[in-house]
């Protein structure tokens, strides 16, 4: 199975943005010290309160220069907020620099904030993500090509240069709405899944419906499937449930109200239950935090829980949330990446 850590380049309250690089570096350079497979960059827009990740891309290429051995992936790249051959030539650039150890996470974000910010309609979402998608993929695999869509349009194009991995960096597409898990098993891509709006045991359905129409559409294998979560680590079962409270509901707080803010724009789909989840975030208990949407424990009772989750969704790999809230300090993170990586990793290898 495969372990990485999913990272917002937090920056804590007080903090100045020169200290949430810091850190984060501090904590990417432990990560690849200690063998993690991954490190995941999440993207996140005008948002100083938790984060200086605005620029998923930049860092990569930061990461790339500094680690040898630890993936590094996009978790996600909003595609509808990109210019697809200005997208196509820095992923591909990146690639080199990381000598094939990009991995390329795609998708739509749930944010409609940053969009009207951005000046596009999040009802084009959709549309913008399929598109460009499309023109990303032509331009890392066709020597020349042309294009005529709905929101770009392109004549006799070559891409320089072409990544180094064939046909591109492996892709993976953030399924979040029920239909997006068929639409990406279609295109024959690994899904991440998450349960930060929605329980872990809501997730099983969902990844059948992708597993059959992997199957349907005629691909080999079944697919791949890695679940984002919070995972809290600790030496003890008290510190485990406790450290990490008031970050994670704050967290769900957060992202319960900005899901409220959208739950009655017209881009909004019924498919979607933007309102019911969005309710559902903002007065979940903690208890049902730690049963459903988080793993967390002493490094045994991690391995147990891990393993009953991987069996029952069928999971090829994780992207752990270390300061799910943006409020963990900093040294209880590296305690935490520590834990997992020297002490619940090496159970699943």
């Amino acid at each position: 199975m495969e372990f990485g850590m999913f990272h917002e380049f937090q920056r804590l309250p007080g903090a100045s943005d020169a200290s949430a690089f810091a850190d984060s570096f501090a904590q990417v350079d432990e990560a690849e010290r200690l063998g993690l497979d991954a490190m995941w960059l999440a993207e996140l827009h005008f948002n100083p309160e938790r984060s200086v990740l605005a620029s998923p891309l930049i860092l990569a290429a930061a990461i790339a220069a500094r680690t040898k051995t630890m993936k590094i992936g996009t978790a996600v790249q909003v595609l509808p907020l990109c210019h697809p051959l200005r997208l196509a030539e820095e992923v591909a650039t990146i690639d080199h620099l990381a000598q094939g150890r990009l991995i390329f996470g795609v998708g739509r974000s749930g944010f409609a904030h940053t969009y009207k910010t951005y000046g596009v309609d999040y009802g084009e979402s959709r549309e913008r993500f399929a598109e460009t998608l499309a023109i990303v993929k032509r331009a890392f695999t066709e020597e020349r090509f042309s294009h005529n869509g709905k929101y770009f349009a392109y004549e006799n194009v070559r891409l320089s240069p072409k990544p180094v991995s064939r046909p591109w960096p492996e892709i993976r597409i953030a399924a979040a709405s029920p239909d997006t898990y068929e639409e990406a098993a279609v295109l024959g891509h690994p899904i991440f899944v998450a349960a930060r709006t929605g329980n872990l045991s809501e997730l099983s359905p969902l990844v059948k419906t992708y597993r059959a129409a992997w199957q349907a559409a005629g691909h080999p294998g079944k697919g791949g499937v890695f679940l984002r979560v919070p995972v809290y680590v600790a030496h003890t079962e008290e510190a485990a449930r406790e450290e990490p409270r008031e970050s994670i509901l704050h967290l769900l707080r957060t992202i319960g109200s900005r899901l409220a803010e959208t739950a009655n724009l017209a881009s909004a789909r019924a498919i979607e239950k933007r309102g019911e989840r969005a309710a559902k975030m903002q007065s979940i208990e903690y208890d049902e935090v730690l049963r459903e949407r988080m793993i967390v424990g002493t490094p045994e009772q991690v391995i147990d829980r891990l393993r009953e989750v991987k069996e029952t969704l069928g999971l090829d790999g994780i992207l752990a949330e270390l300061n799910p809230g943006s409020l963990i300090p900093h040294e209880r993170v590296m305690t935490a990446l520590r834990l997992l990586c020297e002490r619940v990793i090496p159970a699943f290898k």
